[in-house]
């Protein structure tokens, strides 16, 4: 198994506090190391040899994928994939899988984060002891969350986390878009689904919790944010490219929406000259809000786990590309590694 080279650091040491290799550690037969060098898109050479990949953040190419025969799945860290294509994945035989029950507790908990530093001011209040500007707390009430609308679109395991999260708040109203949300989850969490235009007008806090796909990108614009009411807050913890960022710097710069939180950007690392940076009714974070000890032990682990399943000729839960599930050519190299644990070839 190999992992990709950005998991260490220049030294060659653990980034992270733990990626839940004592998984791997646990199984004899299956050996582990990482990449010998991290390249932005892997290139062919790299995973030539390897039974699965864990990858946190380079992108797998339909050229990643020539000549690997041997390559069965890609575990990724996380729950985005928009860096991998998944058509050459398919078409190479390799599942992708991701980790949805390990980031939905730590993102909902930073989107009710931003939630209540938004609606308290707590940034602008920092502000105003650290400058002397004492006396002007009388200018800046912020608001509660009770009697307020939520709306979040996108309705899977993060939106869902969101709203059991926000229950003991009293929230007036909990509304998910969703073209594929489950009703009955909906009616268990007293959600009700909605169409996005409507979503849009009667929330005061709107959360981004779907994947970007070529229907979702710019799926928020200058129209959508003109359907926002003054007093709303927005927040992006999804991915940049969802939303029209410059739309958004439009509606905060003119004051049509109250603020936001916004934890992901249309390019990262963002240009230094960003028009982002000069508004104060917007916090921002370098795709990390979510990043805690417990998400990347969590991601890790899950991974592992679906590289053990797939090495005793399993299918690991959360796989992208279901269209694979169909090949028989998946399922030779799986019955492959069934004969391989249960006999002695290990």
């Amino acid at each position: 198994i190999g992992l990709t080279r950005d998991f260490l650091s220049e030294k060659g040491a653990l980034v992270f506090k733990d990626i839940g290799l004592s998984v791997l550690d646990a199984e004899p037969r299956i050996e582990y190391e990482f990449l010998d060098d991290y390249k932005r898109e892997v290139a062919p050479e790299q995973i030539q040899g390897y039974d699965g990949i864990i990858s946190l953040a380079p992108r797998f190419t339909r050229a990643t994928f020539e000549g690997a025969d041997r390559l069965t799945a890609i575990g990724r860290f996380g729950v985005g994939y928009e860096m991998i294509d998944l058509e050459a994945c398919t078409d190479a035989n390799v599942m992708l899988f991701i980790t949805p029950e390990a980031v939905k507790r730590p993102v909902a908990e930073s989107i009710l984060t931003w939630m209540l530093m938004l609606s308290k001011k707590a940034v602008l209040k920092d502000q105003l002891v650290r400058q002397g500007r004492w006396q002007e707390k009388v200018h800046h009430n912020g608001t509660c969350l009770g009697d307020r609308v939520l709306g979040s679109v996108g309705f899977g395991g993060i939106g869902g986390e969101l709203f059991r999260l926000v229950q003991p708040f009293g929230m007036a109203r909990l509304l998910a878009y969703d073209p594929y949300g489950d009703p009955q989850k909906a009616k268990v969490l007293g959600v009700d689904l909605v169409e996005l235009d409507d979503l849009l007008r009667e929330s005061d806090f709107i959360a981004i919790n779907c994947p970007l796909t070529p229907e979702t990108h710019h799926l928020i614009g200058e129209r959508e944010f003109g359907l926002m009411k003054p007093t709303t807050y927005f927040i992006n913890t999804a991915r940049g490219p969802i939303v029209d960022q410059r739309a958004l710097y439009n509606a905060l710069s003119q004051n049509r929406i109250a603020g936001a939180g916004i934890d992901v950007l249309e390019d990262e690392p963002p240009s230094p000259d960003e028009p982002l940076f000069a508004l104060d009714n917007v916090l921002l974070a370098p795709h990390a809000i979510a990043w805690t000890d417990e998400i990347f032990r969590d991601n890790g682990r899950y991974d592992c786990e679906g590289i053990v399943k797939v090495m005793h000729g399993e299918i690991p839960e959360a796989v992208v590309n279901k269209a694979v599930l169909e090949k028989p050519e998946l399922h030779a190299k799986l019955q492959a590694y069934r004969a391989r644990f249960n006999g002695s070839a290990f």
